[in-house]
């Protein structure tokens, strides 16, 4: 039992934390208050190979340990949590084609993918299905060689830049819900951005509705070649996704504890320090504890993800983790008073990002059936 990175792990983190300090804080506020897209921290992304971090070095990809990977997010989130949304949704349809994809998918598609010359997301949620991914209402009719495509998808992180953009859709109504699900990986110009969605936070990318009227897919686009299989593919790669959420989460928390902490020591009340008023030392020491207590059950999830399915363990991490974000940003805005509502000040924007890590990849109330169900089933226990 290790509790410390290993070399590999701790230049890549130091290379992370350096462009982050360097390149994604300084235009951060600037940029996320007047909504310009960060097309230069995206080509950055490219050049540090970032793009590639899920896919395998065989096709020109980085393909991390999960340690790594989660450091990613961690570190990103850390200085601004949309730009993080670039490479979430992006690392999650990347590992579903390495892992699910015919040969002749990721040899088309994961080359230019890894290094950024594509870029791609995923679409599952619909105006009338999130939690419920089983009622989505997404249809895709055979007719010979091409799939016939219409739905509506909503929520997309990239959608303007997804090239190809993997879809779940029904194939089957004939069949139970989950056996009548697919993935087809659907070209850029079969889809139509219909509006951006106005957002709290997670801001820096787009988020959008997405509309497939009468799209044609080729056959040979299906996620790995079977009907019926989409959604195992997508329920397997939502534990990634849990893990890239609570390495967010953690990174979002820590940047708030640093503001709270720096502020601390640098505000005056009375004639002293802040920081020497016993509240406020309570604070900063439960912020420290639940965070350090959140990275250690995210890294937990992110080693053990590497051996199997980790059902149980995802879910803690992105529950606790996100619970923990929500608390340290509120803790953080209450330490600096009147000035953490101020936009001069980076806490009422984490204040704003936070939320989203409580909802995304399955809201956290279903996180805690999810847990429960595992626990009652005997697939997880808690000790060892």
């Amino acid at each position: 039992m290790d509790f410390e990175l290993d070399d590999d792990q701790r230049l890549f983190q130091r290379t992370l934390r350096a462009f982050v300090d360097k390149e994604v804080i300084p235009v951060a506020p600037e940029w996320e208050r007047t909504g310009r897209y960060p097309a230069e921290i995206i080509s950055r992304f490219a050049e540090l190979g970032l793009f590639g971090i899920t896919v395998p070095e065989e096709y020109g990809g980085l393909d991390l340990d999960r340690v790594s990977f989660a450091l990613v997010f961690e570190e990103i989130a850390r200085g601004w949590m949309g730009v993080a949304g670039v490479l979430g949704s992006h690392t999650l349809a990347t590992w579903m084609i390495a892992r699910y994809g015919t040969e002749a998918q990721k040899h088309e598609f994961l080359p230019e993918l890894a290094v950024g010359a594509r870029r791609t997301g995923i679409a599952l949620t619909e105006p009338g299905a999130g939690t419920d991914l089983q009622g989505i209402a997404t249809r895709a009719v055979r007719e010979g060689s091409h799939y016939v495509v219409s739905g509506t998808k909503t929520w997309i992180t990239n959608a303007r830049h997804a090239d190809p953009l993997p879809v779940l859709v029904k194939t089957s109504i004939e069949e139970p819900a989950h056996r009548g699900m697919s993935v087809l990986l659907v070209d850029r110009e079969q889809l139509t951005v219909s509006r951006d969605l106005p957002k709290l936070g997670y801001k820096g990318t787009e988020t959008c509705e997405v509309v497939l009227d009468g799209a044609r897919v080729p056959v040979s686009r299906l996620l790995g070649g079977t009907e019926g299989r989409g959604m195992q593919q997508v329920l397997s790669a939502l534990e990634l996704g849990r893990i890239n959420i609570a390495a967010r989460a953690v990174g979002v928390a820590q940047c708030a504890y640093d503001a709270a902490l720096g502020y601390a020591k640098e505000r005056h009340a009375f004639g002293q320090p802040i920081a020497d008023f016993q509240a406020i030392q309570l604070k900063l020491a439960d912020m420290a504890t639940e965070i350090q207590a959140a990275r250690l059950m995210t890294y937990w999830a992110a080693t053990r993800s590497a051996a199997g399915p980790v059902t149980s363990e995802a879910a803690m991490a992105k529950y606790f983790a996100s619970e923990v974000a929500l608390k340290a940003t509120m803790e953080a805005m209450r330490v600096h008073g009147g000035y953490g509502y101020s936009q001069e000040f980076v806490v009422e924007r984490l204040y704003r990002d936070a939320p989203l890590m409580a909802i995304g990849e399955g809201t956290n109330d279903v996180q805690r059936l999810v847990i429960a169900r595992s626990l009652l089933s005997g697939a997880a226990k808690v000790g060892w």
